[in-house]
């Protein structure tokens, strides 16, 4: 079976044409296993089924049943890098010095592709991270909001790779960092408001379709929110992502 499964990797000029994402070419591709190495259908059963649990693939039954070639997640994308990033020493400062080179490029390049509907997302956006609590969890959950903002971004990005990145490391952020209990409500106050204020001015550069200024502004929220996140005492949370923790949410406008 081990040969079967990394035989998948080898496909070729095959896999793009015959096996696309959802497009439901189900029988070819146990098919393709089996005349490829010329065995029984327990084998492929096999390989099968062990590309199902890894999230590569879905197997419906009855008579059109088969199994399917499916895109993987970005949630399964994250769960496999921070299990493998589980064993590494990653910290807050590295994470934002990948992000003080990644997300003034990702935001400019975004610009010149941002319907109005995602120009509207992003001013929603801002009105929904207005700090109006003291409450610590409330403050938390707004300040994880703040990354939907960089999430509309980068679906606007025609990069794949580098909106990849990026909305990796958003997705590290949101479910990763966690916060003194000792830090005053207040500077969480002071860390949200300081992200609605240079939010507001991306989105009306990008709506003005400055993608310069976009950059700009970007960087210097970059360097702000590292400092806020110092201050804070951010930390992530080092641990294993399990399948029950990785229900997807919903994917911003694109």
């Amino acid at each position: 079976m081990r040969s079967l499964l990394e035989n998948m990797g080898n496909i070729g000029d095959h896999k793009r044409p015959a096996f696309s994402p959802g497009q439901g070419k189900k029988h070819t591709l146990s098919r393709f296993i089996r005349q490829r190495h010329n065995g029984t259908c327990e084998p492929a059963r096999e390989a099968l089924k062990s590309l199902e649990v890894q999230g590569l693939i879905t197997i419906s039954t009855g008579p059109t049943g088969g199994a399917t070639i499916m895109e993987v997640p970005l949630e399964r994308t994250f769960q496999l890098l921070q299990n493998y990033l589980f064993f590494k020493e990653v910290s807050m400062e590295d994470i934002y010095a990948a992000r003080r080179l990644l997300e003034p490029e990702l935001a400019a390049g975004s610009v010149p592709f941002l319907s109005n509907e995602q120009l509207d997302a992003l001013e929603h956006n801002i009105e929904t991270c207005q700090p109006t609590s003291q409450e610590p969890s409330l403050l938390v959950r707004q300040r994880q909001a703040d990354l939907d903002f960089h999430d509309i971004l980068a679906a606007a990005n025609p990069n794949p790779f580098l909106r990849f990145a990026c909305e990796l490391i958003n997705e590290m952020l949101r479910r990763l960092v966690v916060f003194s209990t000792q830090t005053p409500p207040e500077e969480h106050t002071r860390f949200g408001c300081a992200n609605v204020k240079i939010h507001t001015e991306i989105a009306k550069a990008a709506r003005a379709r400055d993608s310069e200024r976009v950059r700009a502004l970007m960087k210097a929220h970059m360097d702000e929110a590292s400092e806020y996140v110092k201050r804070l005492d951010g930390r992530l949370d080092g641990r294993l992502i399990f399948d029950s923790e990785m229900a997807p949410r919903p994917r911003p406008l694109s």
